[in-house]
C-alpha cells in the first residue's frame, strides 16, 4: 500500500525585496517616522542619565540657534561639512568610494597655510587670499589624482588607497608642526603660529565668506551633475563600466577627472577651515568633516540641495551637544552617543525607502507519495 506523507515547505520568515517605486509622500513619511523614533530613543537615554528629555532637546536647539553667537558657531560647523559633502557627491555617484576626503582637506589646508604663514607680507590681502584658494584647490586635486590614477591604470582598491593617504598627509603636518613650522614662541608645546590678519577670510553677517562659497558650490554641483555632459558620464560609469566602454567613453579619463574635481573641492574646504575659523594649521584641522560628510552625502541622496538641509541639521546637533554638556553636565561621550542614535535612525530609514520586508503569511504544502 502506498502511503502519502505531507511535507511542510516553509518560506523564510522575512524576505528583503527592492522597491520598484515609492511615492515622495510615503518616503518623507518614513523619514519623519525615523526622526520621531530617534528622538524617542534619545529621550530614553537622557532619562537614563537623570535629565528631562524636553529640557535637553530645548537647550540643544536654543544653544545652536537662539543667539547671534550661537548661530555663528553653528555656521562655522556647517560650512566645512557642506563643502566636504559636495566634494564627495560626484565620486560616490561614480561609485568611486573616496574615503580620503579628510586627507584632501588636510592637503588643501597645508598648501593654503604655507602662503598664510610665509608669504603674507609679500602680497596684498585680496591677492593673498586668492592665492591661498588656488593653492588649496591644486593641492587637494593632486591628493585626489593619486588614487584616481592608480584606480584608472591598475584597478587598485580606492577605499584602502584613499584611507591610507589620510594618514600620510596627517604625518606630514605633524612633522611640520614639530619641526620646520614650529612656532618658536610656543615654548615646549609644538604648534604652528596663528595666521596674520591679512590671511584671514573676511566676514559677511558675522560669518566668514565660506558660507557664500559653499552655497555657490552646491548650486554649481547640482547643475554639473544633473545637466552637464560630464555629469551624465559620471552617472553612466557609476551604473556600469562595461556599458560606458561599449558606448565609447574614456572611463580612465572620467575617473581621474571626477576625483580630481572631488579632491579640489575638498582642498578648498581645507582653506576655509584654516583661514576662516581656526586661523592656524594642526594635524586635527580636518576635524572629522571628511568622514561625517559621507553621512551627509548619503542622507541627502547625493543631491547638493538636500545636503544643505542635512548639514544644517547635523550642525545644530553638534553645537547643541556642546551646549547640553555645559548646561546639564552630560559627558561628551553621552552626547556623541545621542547624536549617533539619531543618525542611526536617519540612515536606517533609507533602507526602508529603497527596500521592503515581506513576512511569511502562509505555508506551502507539498504532497510526496511514498512507495
Amino acid at each position: 500500500m502506498n502511503e502519502t506523507s505531507i511535507r511542510d515547505r516553509k518560506e523564510p520568515f522575512a524576505r528583503i525585496v527592492k522597491r520598484d517605486d515609492i511615492s515622495r509622500v510615503k518616503a518623507w513619511g518614513i523619514r519623519l517616522a525615523a526622526i520621531l523614533l530617534s528622538l524617542l530613543a534619545g529621550g530614553l537615554l537622557i532619562l537614563a542619565l537623570g535629565h528631562n528629555p524636553f529640557a535637553v532637546y530645548r537647550d540643544m536647539v536654543t544653544g545652536s540657534l537662539a543667539t547671534k553667537t550661537a548661530l555663528i558657531a553653528t555656521a562655522k560647523i556647517a560650512i566645512p561639512l557642506l563643502g566636504a559633502a559636495i566634494s564627495i557627491a560626484p565620486a560616490f555617484k561614480m561609485k568611486f568610494w573616496n574615503i580620503g576626503t579628510e586627507g584632501q582637506i588636510m592637503a588643501g589646508a597645508l598648501a593654503a597655510s604655507y602662503f598664510a604663514l610665509f608669504q603674507h607680507g609679500n602680497m596684498s590681502r585680496p591677492v593673498l587670499i586668492l592665492v591661498m584658494f588656488a593653492a588649496s584647490v591644486v593641492a587637494g586635486g593632486i591628493w585626489g589624482f593619486i588614487p584616481a590614477f592608480f584606480k584608472a591604470k591598475w584597478g587598485t582598491n580606492e577605499t584602502l588607497f584613499t584611507l591610507m593617504l589620510n594618514y600620510i598627509i596627517i604625518g606630514i603636518v605633524k612633522y611640520l608642526r614639530m619641526g620646520p613650522w614650529k612656532n618658536p614662541a610656543s615654548g615646549g608645546f609644538p604648534k604652528i603660529a596663528m595666521f596674520d590678519d591679512a590671511a584671514r577670510l573676511p566676514s559677511v553677517f558675522g560669518v566668514n565668506i565660506g558660507w557664500i562659497i559653499v552655497l555657490a558650490l552646491a548650486v554649481l554641483m547640482f547643475i554639473y551633475m544633473r545637466y552637464s555632459k560630464q555629469g551624465y558620464e559620471i552617472a553612466v560609469v557609476g551604473e556600469s563600466v562595461r556599458t560606458s566602454k561599449y558606448i565609447g567613453m574614456n572611463v580612465p579619463k572620467v575617473i581621474i577627472r571626477t576625483i580630481v574635481i572631488s579632491g579640489a573641492i575638498a582642498g578648498l574646504v581645507g582653506c576655509l577651515i584654516v583661514a576662516g575659523s581656526a586661523y592656524t594649521l594642526s594635524d586635527t584641522s580636518s576635524g572629522g568633516y571628511g568622514f561625517t560628510a559621507i553621512t551627509v552625502a548619503w542622507l541627502g541622496g547625493l543631491n547638493p540641495f538636500a545636503m544643505i538641509i542635512i548639514t544644517v541639521f547635523l550642525a545644530v546637533l553638534t553645537k547643541g551637544a556642546n551646549t547640553i554638556q555645559t548646561n546639564f553636565k552630560i559627558p561628551a561621550s553621552a552626547s556623541d552617543v545621542l547624536i549617533g542614535m539619531i543618525l542611526f535612525f536617519m540612515l536606517g530609514c533609507e533602507f526602508f525607502i529603497k527596500y521592503r520586508l515581506i513576512f511569511r503569511t502562509r505555508r506551502r504544502i507539498e504532497v510526496v507519495p511514498n512507495d
